[in-house]
């Protein structure tokens, strides 16, 4: 291997190293007490080299966020492998639990990408990709007539709303006396999209009906 392509992959190697010990002091400490001296002593290397790769704290938390949503939005790519043909409410469905999954599963990540709070400078939000999967989710819900006539913009945070509060308090209270997950989260999923489907389509009542067979079984 060149020289060269040596220390590009020594330095690639560093800054994955960098990031991945920032992620656990920042959750760990929270933000405010993050400092770039207490990153190098966690990775036994020089504040300096640190430096080359991020100019300071917010740069390096900016990156940990794209990090973190550029893996949710990996996660939410299955959706892509989904039959065109299939019922979009079922999608919606889908994407929900991939959602929900990634954070009970990746915590790090979610708290990094959602609960973290952080003193920065004002600037406007930039709305992630993740998000957008979400309402194209819901526009075509409303589209092929699945949902009442609703704005699609309204229900889509909504929606997020009632994803990221079963995932934020799984997450932090889980010495909670909590009924089955899976139960829980289904809950939680069927109670938000069946208020939205139309008021004809009988599948709310059939899956409704499925759901109570299936719990009163348990």
């Amino acid at each position: 291997m060149k020289a060269s392509l040596r220390r590009e992959k020594h330095r690639e190697e560093l800054r994955q190293i960098i990031l991945d010990a920032a992620r656990e002091i920042f959750v760990r400490d929270g933000y405010e007490n993050f400092s770039m001296r207490k990153l190098a002593r966690r990775i036994e290397y020089s504040p300096g080299s640190i430096y080359l790769h991020f100019k300071n704290r917010e740069e390096l938390f900016e990156s940990l966020v794209e990090e973190s949503f550029a893996r949710l939005l990996k996660a939410l790519t299955v959706l892509n492998n989904c039959n065109p043909d299939e019922d979009p409410v079922a999608v919606l469905r889908k994407g929900f639990r991939i959602y929900v999954d990634f954070g009970l599963r990746n915590v790090n990540d979610y708290r990094f990408a959602f609960m973290i709070g952080r003193s920065a400078p004002k600037r406007p939000y930039r709305v992630h990709p993740a998000f957008e999967v979400l309402r194209q989710m819901v526009r075509r819900c409303v589209t092929e007539k699945r949902f009442r006539a609703v704005d699609v913009e309204t229900v889509s945070q909504a929606l997020w709303v009632s994803a990221h509060g079963v995932t934020s308090l799984l997450i932090q209270r889980p010495r909670f006396p909590w009924v089955g997950k899976k139960q829980l989260i289904e809950q939680v999923i069927d109670g938000a999209v069946n208020s939205l489907l139309a008021p004809s389509d009988p599948a709310q009542h059939i899956e409704a009906g499925v759901r109570h067979e299936h719990f009163t079984r348990v």
